[in-house]
């Protein structure tokens, strides 16, 4: 006695849904290479500060204590206390949300408006092309990090203003990458058939090009948070960044640094340890982005 009603021959069975199928292709990922696995285990913890640094920091990451001035590391201080008597440990966590709020808008904004102009560039040319990437061009003949420098002196060091010059340096690595892609692929066999089924050049290039270049790219957003969060730290160390006394990892570098000479090394130590791993941590997650997101790497 059966169980159930049998299924005919050459009716094929349903495979499985595509979201369990990615889920089985992530953890296959990250079973293969334990680095990668362990880069989302610390872009998991930076994420958590970041959302939740404010609530889970020890001290007040503003207020002063004259009787506790450059405490060095202890049960009470982990990371010590700086010259105004303030935890350090409290002061680098509750930074992590300015610095990757920062990056992130930055990158987004980068990426959103570097992608679709490379994306016609590549697909449509003739003039598009040319104005496109002469534009990159001239972004990239300056100095990046000078070139920011100077975006933000000229508008003024706020918060928003370092968005603005970081997604600007930023600008022509998607540029070129998209334009790339998509030049390579318009010609493609899948582009031909949606042509020929009716769609429009725009639907196309949003609905059938612009999927098949998300690898690459994604591969770029990870470099480029680690870049953000570098150029964010740098501009605020030499003093056109976010200003004291707000936390942030570059002003405690900054803060710190007279103080190495004299022994107080916890002051600046900390902050750039933890902004080191931040890049770090963004530089190990390309490649395994790159092999969740590409559709030629799955079994």
């Amino acid at each position: 006695m059966s169980d159930g009603p049998a299924i005919p021959a050459g009716i094929p069975v349903a495979p499985a849904s595509g979201f369990a199928a990615s889920m089985r292709h992530v953890r296959y990922v990250l079973a293969e290479n334990p680095v990668t696995a362990g880069a989302f285990a610390l872009f998991g913890a930076f994420l958590f500060l970041a959302l939740f640094g404010p609530w889970i920091a020890p001290f007040d990451p503003l207020a002063t204590n004259p009787d506790q001035v450059l405490q060095p590391p202890s049960a009470v201080h982990w990371f010590g206390t700086d010259q105004l008597g303030r935890d350090i440990l409290s002061r680098v966590i509750v930074a992590t949300g300015l610095d990757f709020g920062m990056a992130f808008a930055a990158v987004l904004l980068s990426f959103g408006i570097g992608s679709a102009l490379g994306a016609c560039a590549g697909y449509y040319g003739g003039w598009i092309d040319r104005v496109v990437s002469r534009m990159a061009d001239t972004i990239m003949a300056f100095p990046l990090f000078v070139l920011a420098m100077a975006i933000v002196a000229a508008l003024g060091n706020s918060v928003e203003n370092i968005i603005y010059a970081t997604a600007i340096i930023n600008l022509p690595f998607y540029i070129r990458v998209a334009r790339a892609e998509v030049n390579v692929r318009r010609n493609a066999g899948f582009v031909e058939a949606a042509r020929l089924s009716g769609n429009s050049e725009a639907r196309i290039l949003a609905f059938h090009l612009f999927p098949n270049i998300l690898p690459p790219v994604m591969v770029q957003i990870s470099l480029n948070m680690g870049w953000a969060i570098l150029n964010a730290a740098g501009l605020s160390f030499i003093g056109l960044g976010v200003r004291p006394p707000q936390p942030e990892w570059g002003i405690m570098v900054a803060e710190g640094a007279s103080y190495m000479i004299s022994g107080e090394w916890w002051v600046s130590f900390f902050p750039g340890v933890v902004l080191m791993l931040a890049v770090f941590c963004f530089n190990l997650l390309g490649d395994g982005l790159r092999d969740m997101i590409d559709p030629r790497r799955r079994t």
